[in-house]
């Protein structure tokens, strides 16, 4: 058995304004074993002295592509899985170095690459994958030219393995199926237009409500759930009906349609700093002008859809969908959000209630007793000033996952 205890820290639960008094957290093994403001006897437990800073639960991130490592999608195209896995490799571990001990996979991540991070084969934050996200023919996640006349192969390249075109209600089933055969924690589909995909226009809904069904009674069997990528309010309507659980993006959202996703308990997650980090970067890497204006268009509408999703309380993940060389973005997500949240809204966002979209709650998110040993040692209060989770973790002075530190800057 290893232990470690944890001295003179203020906790940071999510749920309240304010950080404990000075306590002490004992781990043994992967758990948190025991929390007090009193002396904890562990004689034989590793020390490491907080000195007043604080302790916040790991980061989670629920809508990550780091398998997606280039912001011109159609280049993927061109880079074996061999590389693929090397970029997201390197990728992951700067995620976990910012503080991010456990990311949901949309779309590229597989079974194999979240065991070699279990494994400690791949240092980088614990993996709940989607495998390949499915989309309709034509919709976003059709990857192919107009050119081309048949569907790719799914091993060939990096940008194949992200996503699965299935059309009707039989062959969506069968994807679903093959998907969980191949170690899913979660089924992604695309129900609207998107950004990053050239063709399909950003307010058409893809996927019949039939074909939605589908697939969440599969995922249900599955004891799990379905996640869908929506902009339009109409998209999100029809997902909602049919039983999909968590709303990706969400920018376009209205009033009524915010107001059926709080009534059926779903979540949406909205992922602001990729738009921002995209109008600055898509028009280097290649973008077409019809993306640059869907983008546009998303990105004006991005705040408001957090207003209006807050108004209509729904309950609102943290996801942040950067690709290629902007993922060092991903902890600017609290600061666009801190425009319309609290600071204690924001990390609420990326710890308890993005613990209870991966359904892990209790588990994940939180400092408890019996919770997974996942923890953040930072030289700041996140409460009163977010830019102490900028710089790329630089005011991180601990950073655990599952009881192992990772990074200790307090000797």
């Amino acid at each position: 058995m290893t232990a470690i205890l944890i001295k003179n820290v203020h906790i940071i639960d999510t749920d309240k304004d304010t950080p404990s008094a000075r306590s002490n957290i004992l781990i043994e093994n992967d758990r948190i074993k025991e929390i007090s403001t009193g002396e904890i006897k562990a004689a034989n437990a590793e020390i490491i002295n907080g000195d007043g800073r604080y302790a916040l639960p790991g980061l989670i991130d629920c809508h990550a592509h780091p398998f997606m490592a280039d912001t011109n999608l159609a280049r993927l195209n061109e880079v074996p899985l061999t590389l693929m896995t090397a970029r997201a490799g390197n990728i992951m571990r700067r995620m976990l170095m910012r503080g991010f001990t456990s990311i949901r996979d949309a779309g590229g991540g597989d079974w194999g690459i979240k065991q070699a991070v279990e494994d400690d084969e791949i240092i980088g934050p614990r993996m709940f994958i989607a495998g390949r996200a499915l989309t309709q023919t034509g919709g976003h996640g059709d990857s192919r030219r107009r050119t081309d006349r048949v569907e790719p192969c799914q091993c060939a390249d990096a940008l194949a393995i992200t996503g699965k075109i299935a059309d009707g209600v039989d062959d969506v089933r069968k994807a679903v199926r093959e998907n969980f055969r191949q170690g899913v924690d979660q089924i992604k589909i695309m129900v609207s237009g998107g950004v990053s995909s050239p063709h399909d226009p950003l307010e058409c809904d893809q996927y019949s409500p039939e074909e939605i069904t589908v697939i969440v009674e599969e995922a249900t069997r599955r004891d799990t759930y379905v996640m869908a990528h929506a902009y339009g309010a109409s998209a999100i309507t029809t997902a909602i009906n049919a039983g999909v659980r968590t709303i990706e993006h969400g920018n376009l959202i209205d009033e009524d349609a915010a107001k059926l996703v709080a009534k059926n308990n779903a979540f949406v997650v909205p992922t602001l700093v990729t738009s921002t980090v995209l109008e600055e970067e898509g028009r280097k890497t290649g973008w077409s002008e019809e993306m640059l204006e869907k983008l546009v268009i998303v990105r004006d509408a991005a705040l408001t859809s957090i207003k209006i999703c807050k108004k209509a309380g729904v309950q609102l993940g943290f996801g942040t969908d950067l690709l290629g060389d902007s993922h060092d973005e991903q902890s600017r997500e609290f600061l666009i959000r801190a425009k319309v949240e609290t600071p204690r809204e924001v990390l609420r966002a990326a710890t308890k209630t993005n613990a209870e979209i991966i359904q892990r709650k209790g588990e994940l998110g939180e400092i408890t007793v019996g919770a997974i040993a996942d923890m953040l040692i930072v030289d700041g209060n996140p409460l009163e000033d977010l830019n102490v989770l900028q710089e790329q973790g630089a005011k991180l002075s601990v950073i655990m996952k599952g009881g192992k530190v990772y990074k200790n800057a307090l000797g």
